[in-house]
Formats: structure tokens, sequence, C-alpha cells
């Protein structure tokens, strides 16, 4: 490849400038990492400035570069579906730690598929995702195999009942009332569906939790995300629903996760 040019170099810091100045003055406060990425991403000048009016007007940075890291990983995420947090990063390294190599995984509320896709990348595993809005699993679909839509366990096929090794769940845990307090990419241009979790935020995950252990082998285990302050009460819901639960926590992602083992024989 040959030099850029000074002047070539010149105009290119002239754009980078423009587009960190315009983040900037949107409220952006990662501006100069978001503009490189932009500008990696643009196929041309009239792509670029797209995606910079896109993002200026409020989209989220994922659905613009229509991309998220995760897990080292580049996962595919379209415009309306839940953009992966980095804390869930957690969740797949308590999954990974609780799976052995050729086990059967399920990663309910899928979104983007971005759990399921880190898990089969780490690993050798059956991994089966759900989700119950549609824009997610297409979504999904271009990420990892084997994804069903519908209601929580409802569209799995049957013969995973009773057979699953690990059940992983980034069920919506934000409280009702909080949803306004969310910051607007998210309440704004991510579905409701993967945000609201009821009352006290936890209404998907009893739900979650009270089915299980009809799907779990015996000394299979469920891995659920939640807040710090949640934990306790999802930590009881499990114990409730015969699972011996465990509370692990990442103070680097700021991350919780609620881990429990099925007690006795599940369904055969």
């Amino acid at each position: 490849m040959r030099p850029r040019a000074p002047e070539d170099h010149r105009k290119a810091l002239e754009i980078y400038s423009d587009i960190v100045s315009r983040l900037r003055a949107v409220g952006c406060v990662f501006a100069e990492d978001e503009a490189r990425l932009l500008l990696s991403t643009a196929q041309d000048p009239s792509a670029l400035a797209a995606m910079v009016d896109r993002r200026a007007a409020g989209l989220p940075l994922e659905h613009v570069l229509g991309w998220a890291e995760f897990h080292g990983l580049r996962i595919a995420v379209d415009p309306g579906v839940f953009v992966p947090r980095r804390r869930t990063e957690f969740l797949v390294t308590q999954a990974l730690a609780s799976a052995a190599e050729g086990n059967v995984v399920v990663d309910l509320c899928c979104g983007s598929g971005a759990v399921g896709a880190a898990l089969a990348a780490a690993m050798d595993l059956e991994v089966h995702a759900v989700d119950i809005d549609p824009a997610a699993v297409a979504c999904a679909r271009r990420n990892v195999a084997n994804v069903y839509q519908g209601d929580l366990y409802a569209p799995l096929p049957s013969r995973l009942r009773g057979h699953v090794d690990v059940l992983v769940a980034n069920a919506p845990y934000v409280p009702t009332d909080a949803i306004a307090l969310m910051p607007p990419e998210a309440r704004d241009h991510e579905p409701l569906v993967a945000l609201d979790g009821g009352a006290d935020g936890l209404a998907v995950q009893r739900r979650v939790t009270a089915e299980a252990r009809d799907w779990l082998r015996p000394g299979g285990h469920l891995l659920i995300e939640t807040s710090d302050r949640q934990a306790p009460h999802t930590a009881t819901a499990f114990a409730e629903h015969g699972l011996a639960p465990r509370i692990e926590r990442s103070d680097e992602l700021s991350a919780t996760v609620v881990i429990g083992t099925v007690i006795g024989a599940g369904v055969s």
C-alpha cells in the first residue's frame, strides 16, 4: 500500500476532527473512539455521513455500526434489537465454568444471540436460543444456529426436556417504573420487552426459574444475570423451585449472576 500523501492525511484528520466535534456536541462521552469506529466501518463518504447523522440523532452506536463487540466477537446487531452489554460477558464466563464439552445449552431471552454465540465460539456445545421478539430472532439467526421464536421454553424441541445441561438467561430485569430513568439510547431504541421486568424487575426471572427443573438434567445449572440488589430475591426463587443457589459478582464489570444447580432428580 502506498504511503498516504500529506494532503490526504490532513483531509482525513479534518474529517475525524469534524466527526468528533459533532458527536461531542450531542453529548457522546467517547466521541474519539466512536469516530474511529465509524470511520473504520463506513464503506464510502456518503455512508459515513449517513452513519454520523444517525449517531448524532441518538441511535445507539451499535445500531449505527451494525455490530457490537462482545466477548471477543463481533456480534451483528440490527436496529430495534437489544444491544449486548459488556457486563453480560460475566454471564458467559460463569456459564463456561458450569459447562463441559458437548453439553446442551439453552440461551433464553437471547436478543441478538450474543451469549449463545460467545458460548459456541468458546466451547464445543449444542446451543439453542430463544426470544419472543421477531426482530431479535431474525438478528440472532445471523449470529448463532438453532434459534426459535416464542415465549421462553414454549418453542424449544420437546427432546430437550430434562436433558439441558446449562440454561442461561439475560431476562429483562429493569423495574417498570425505572424504564423512564434509563438512557434515551436504551429506552427509545431498544424493545420494551427486552427491558421491562415488571413491577420489581423479577417477573420474567420468576417464570424462567419456575420451569427450569423441567428442562434441566439432574445436576444441571441455571444462570441468570440480575442486579446486585435483586440477586438475593432471585436466589430465593431458585431455592423455592428446587435449585441450590449461589451468587457470583464481578466488580470489574459491575455484574451479578445467580447460579442454581438442580437438587435431586429432574424430569426424565
